[in-house]
């Protein structure tokens, strides 16, 4: 087994080896924790679209509370935080002040709160319609109070131990996203006691389905069953108060020191410390008295600014896993990802790379060609080495599957594994591992900087000849998120390329200092200065009177300087084209400022992931892929790629697909001042356009077995 870990010859990226611009203009700027909340309304839009199917819609709920756990746990302890350093704040600059930020951002998710409640309550009616109910417990019938009543006694009850609360006693502690069930009655002597239950919604499904009954099909809740007989836990005691609660803990690592000591080792006991962070939101049920709310602020030792108000239920993230007795009906028709007709006809995926590069659409296509790739590197008597890195991969993941083999095969494997991926940090660790078992030669996170960047890279001799093969991908090596996240990836034997990546891989490996790169975009060595540079030549043809322009696609756009960049550049003329899926920090339609500048937000079933960017380039057009976003922590703190893509006709396949998605007038959204998420609508005459659909037909129409006509209708 072999491992390296950073010791004190590691390359270090400091912060001031990065290069910045300064922002003297008076330019506005979105706030970035509005922004994402803009964007995550966008998410609920499609939960109360009529035109999206039942189940779709519940997912989009799911999702949007998912999204927001996620926002607390790290940008609003983030904020909170920032409120409390007032000492630092004093020498540090901010643009907004925390406390006010911290009000608005309450305000807004309590306004999307009634909304989501609306459409809650509007889709279980819809059930109804089909025949399934979501029922309470005060809603069964007494077969159904049979069959709960077993499941409760066999499967639930062994699961709770009520904890009960005393004033004399230490803080109570909850973890960290765990619904519990608050409850008080009253002793003999008439006063109140206080308990909380754990919902063990970790161990038993949140939904009980009962058999059907008259062909109708009801579902309840594991809370609900609970409350149903939460008195026998109790000496049977009359129990009329019980309330769902939970806490959202700060999700940061919080590592201090990433350059001194094993970073892995501090990664491990993070994991430990990160279930027993600091509050960021306690949820609790809008019924509950003021004075049972002010007894658990008191026993769990809460601040009033921890309160935010939910409802009867919590954790609605588990409703991705809500039951559908009558799958798949009720549910998007599938879209599966295609085969490219053209790349089947060859024998290997070296002989189909001998020929042309090729460029994979996810998830319209198969994910599959990369894994077989691999599967065959691995088993290749003439491929002697294999590099790659990891940010997230799936839990049972082919990809590590097949490098595993490689390595058992007495290939050269390098994996460079980013244990500090939010939220990926264990699963991350259990690959590692399994890699070293197999023989791979590990290597982990770079101190102060995260490797996020999808690259890989297998060697290979033919004939006399040492060929090198590249893989850039703008998404994870992960089979699983690839059937649901728009990326494009390509696949090359280009020399320049290729030998870009060596020097990459040198520098990971802690073989060089510096990143030298001829033809890629490497954050944080030149990414940032090489698109400065190509923005200032659209800058200088704009004011020669030429032709300029820009089409960047990306899932966010936070940094100030190159913000800054764009409104200089939309100052000269130069006509600037956005789709941005998340945060857009960026203001458009301002005078002097933003008025060439267009954007949208596509959010539909897919999720777009992919950034790409193409510059106008005095016709000679330029199109770039990449990993990367332009967030100030992607171009100063992260390693990222963006790869150029230069075969024509991939360039036009890119270009086409964007184009595509800036017709979309079904689920495209401005991004306007007013953060409005008012959808881009077709005008009469004009053809429905629904871009994800339209590029699957895109793709399809690519192969010569797939003519099939598109599925658009005229407004």
């Amino acid at each position: 087994m072999n491992s390296e870990h950073q010791d004190n010859q590691t390359p270090q990226i400091q912060p001031q080896d990065v290069i910045q611009m300064s922002v003297n203009q008076p330019f506005t700027y979105f706030n970035r924790e509005m922004s994402w909340l803009a964007f995550n309304h966008r998410v609920l839009q499609e939960a109360m679209d009529n035109s999206v199917p039942i189940y779709e819609r519940i997912r989009f709920l799911a999702i949007y509370s998912n999204n927001l756990g996620e926002f607390f746990r790290v940008r609003v302890a983030s904020v909170r935080g920032l409120s409390v350093l007032k000492k630092k704040l004093k020498k540090k600059k901010l643009d907004f002040k925390p406390k006010q930020l911290l009000k608005k951002i309450h305000k807004t998710i309590q306004k999307h709160r009634v909304e989501y409640n609306v459409i809650f309550q509007e889709l279980k009616e819809q059930l109804k319609l089909h025949n399934i109910f979501l029922v309470t417990e005060t809603e069964l019938d007494d077969l159904q109070k049979e069959i709960v009543y077993e499941y409760f006694h066999r499967e639930v009850m062994p699961l709770l131990n009520p904890t009960f609360l005393q004033d004399d006693v230490g803080p109570v502690f909850l973890q960290n996203d765990t619904i519990y069930l608050a409850t008080r009655f009253k002793d003999n002597e008439g006063d109140f006691v206080y308990s909380l239950i754990e919902v063990p919604s970790n161990s038993l499904s949140r939904f009980f389905l009962f058999p059907k009954k008259d062909d109708k099909h009801y579902i309840i809740m594991l809370d609900d069953i609970i409350r149903l007989y939460i008195e026998e836990l109790f000496s049977k005691t009359t129990i009329e108060e019980v309330y769902s609660v939970k806490i959202t803990r700060d999700g940061e690592l919080h590592i201090y020191d990433e350059y001194v000591g094993n970073l892995v080792d501090k990664v491990k006991k993070s994991l430990v410390k990160r279930s027993m962070g600091v509050p960021s939101r306690f949820l609790y049920d809008s019924r509950m008295p003021e004075d049972f709310l002010k007894y658990l602020r008191k026993v769990l030792a809460l601040s009033e600014d921890d309160l935010v108000v939910g409802g009867r239920y919590q954790n609605f993230k588990d409703f991705m896993g809500f039951p559908n007795p009558i799958s798949p009906k009720l549910e998007y028709k599938p879209l599966y990802p295609q085969k490219i007709d053209e790349l089947e006809k060859y024998s290997s995926m070296f002989e189909a790379l001998k020929a042309k590069d090729w460029i994979f659409q996810y998830p319209y296509q198969d994910y599959e060609y990369f894994d077989r790739f691999l599967w065959e590197a691995a088993y290749d008597p003439f491929v002697s080495k294999i590099r790659i890195t990891l940010y997230r991969v799936a839990n049972n993941s082919k990809t590590v599957n097949a490098l595993i083999a490689a390595a058992r095969n007495g290939k050269e494997v390098n994996v460079f594994i980013e244990v500090k991926a939010r939220f990926d940090e264990e699963n991350n660790l259990y690959w590692s591992n399994e890699l070293l078992k197999a023989g791979a030669k590990v290597l982990y996170s770079l101190p102060g900087i995260k490797v996020h960047s999808k690259i890989c890279m297998v060697s290979r001799r033919e004939g006399e000849t040492q060929v090198r093969y590249g893989f850039f991908s703008t998404g994870n090596f992960n089979e699983k998120t690839s059937k649901i996240y728009g990326d494009i990836a390509l696949l090359t034997k280009d020399q320049t390329l290729t030998e870009d990546l060596v020097n990459l891989f040198e520098f990971l490996r802690r073989k060089t200092d510096k990143i030298e790169s001829k033809e890629l975009l490497i954050a944080p060595a030149n990414m940032r200065e090489r698109f400065v540079d190509l923005i200032n030549f659209e800058i200088e043809q704009a004011k020669a009177g030429k032709s300029a322009s820009i089409i960047f696609k990306m899932n966010s756009l936070e940094d100030k300087d190159m913000i800054a960049k764009l409104y200089e550049a939309n100052n000269v003329g130069v006509k600037i084209k956005l789709i941005i899926r998340g945060i857009c920090c960026l203001e458009t339609g301002v005078e002097g400022q933003s008025e060439n500048i267009e954007a949208i937000s596509i959010v539909d079933r897919f999720l777009e992931h992919a950034r790409i960017f193409v510059f106008h380039h005095a016709g000679a057009e330029l199109v770039y892929a990449s990993s990367a976003d332009w967030m100030t922590r992607n171009l100063n703190y992260r390693v990222e790629v963006a790869f150029p893509i230069k075969d024509a006709v991939l360039k036009q396949e890119t270009i086409d697909i964007l184009n595509i998605q800036l017709q979309d007038n079904q689920k495209a959204r401005l991004v306007n001042r007013q953060q409005n998420n008012k959808y881009v609508v077709a005008k009469r005459g004009m053809y429905k356009i629904r871009s994800q659909y339209k590029i699957y037909d895109y793709c399809k129409k690519k192969n010569a077995s797939n003519k099939e006509g598109n599925d658009e209708v005229m407004v």
